[in-house]
């Protein structure tokens, strides 16, 4: 193991948390939580996975109504709250850490998913793709522009996922303000055409984001609230007309708010746009900062170890390795990830992955 490398396997502080290294899990859409109800199939994956420094889970709803996948699990009633100790308790008694992703998909919710509910955004402006449904692949339907009465009750529903995330157990959680959902459609000037105190200018457009941080915060304590951002993704139609700079602002920004974490993705998953938003953050952000987005080993212990990142995320090679921190200590090879198996229901591509040692 080169000394780059050792780097990924040291402790570090992040926000109230001491972790033993710095791989972090991170957050991914698994669609096992049938009708919305996290169960012990999910106990045991992220169970499994409670080596790494920190396991981020999938995106959560924090407002009924509001899926995009079809079986999301939700935090908005008791039931939720119930079904997701079976995880954190799994995971503490294997003495690992777990935040929860808080999550309103905004656009991206399809009413066939939702008992017909429009989905609702800050513009009336649709994604430019079809999705999985019900039905079939179907287009994204147009949504309704959100009233300010209504924000503030997103907002509402934000703070009650933070209360309920931790009754749940939770050691965290993690706003998702990327990859073309609610806070991201506020915050990149693509999705956000609105013409009140939420839109125009950088400051209008992060006004949402800010209240939910002051809101959940308020809840959890500042230490255990990290945020998501993809200052470059155009997934869900996504795009800012400078990246560059709205990375800049909102790295800023957060220095105000003492967070756990900042989390970064670094590129675009279809390759549109291009920008160095990691050193951005880096030289403006004075908190734990998060990177994520196809991170070998070798490359994300180079990074720690020339100060560019507090932390890497890793997705799919943890999803299909449960000791992935086991292996990349020892250089061991990786199981392969099965795609056909990520949005399934069952245990085969999700439980059934092989530790090193099996």
């Amino acid at each position: 193991m080169s000394l780059s490398n050792t780097a990924l396997f040291t402790p570090v502080k992040l926000g109230i948390l001491e972790l033993p290294n710095r791989v972090i899990m991170a957050p991914l859409t698994r669609t096992r939580a049938i009708n919305h109800q996290p169960n012990e199939l999910m106990a045991e994956y992220y169970a499994q996975r409670a080596s790494a420094g920190l396991l981020i889970s999938e995106c959560t709803m924090v407002s009924e109504g509001t899926s995009a996948f079809g079986h999301d699990p939700g935090i908005y009633h008791q039931d939720q709250i119930d079904g997701w100790k079976l995880t954190t308790d799994a995971v503490h008694k294997a003495d690992g850490r777990i935040f929860m992703q808080i999550w309103h998909a905004g656009r991206a919710a399809h009413p066939l998913f939702n008992n017909g509910r429009e989905a609702v955004a800050p513009s009336a402006i649709a994604i430019d793709d079809v999705t999985h449904t019900p039905e079939g692949k179907k287009p994204y339907t147009v949504p309704r522009a959100l009233t300010v009465e209504e924000i503030q009750q997103v907002v509402e529903d934000f703070r009650q996922g933070a209360i309920n995330a931790r009754e749940a157990g939770f050691d965290g959680v993690e706003i998702h303000g990327a990859n073309g959902y609610l806070i991201d459609q506020f915050l990149r000037d693509s999705a956000n055409q609105r013409e009140d105190i939420y839109g125009g200018s950088l400051e209008n457009r992060t006004r949402f984001l800010r209240e939910i941080l002051d809101a959940v915060t308020e809840v959890m304590g500042a230490g255990r609230v990290g945020l998501r951002l993809s200052p470059l993704n155009s997934f869900n139609s996504m795009r800012d007309s400078d990246p560059v700079e709205w990375m800049r602002y909102l790295a800023d920004l957060l220095n105000g708010y003492d967070l756990a974490y900042l989390h970064v993705m670094r590129a675009d998953f279809f390759d549109q746009q291009h920008a160095d938003v990691v050193s951005v953050a880096r030289n403006t952000y004075q908190g734990h900062l998060m990177v994520n987005m196809a991170y070998s080993v070798e490359e994300a212990g180079q990074t720690i170890a020339d100060y560019q990142a507090d932390s890497v995320a890793f997705g799919k090679a943890i999803l299909a390795n449960p000791d992935f921190v086991e292996r990349a200590k020892i250089s061991a090879p990786l199981n392969e990830p099965s795609p056909e198996t990520f949005y399934t229901d069952g245990a085969e591509g999700y439980t059934d992955y092989p530790f090193m040692n099996a």
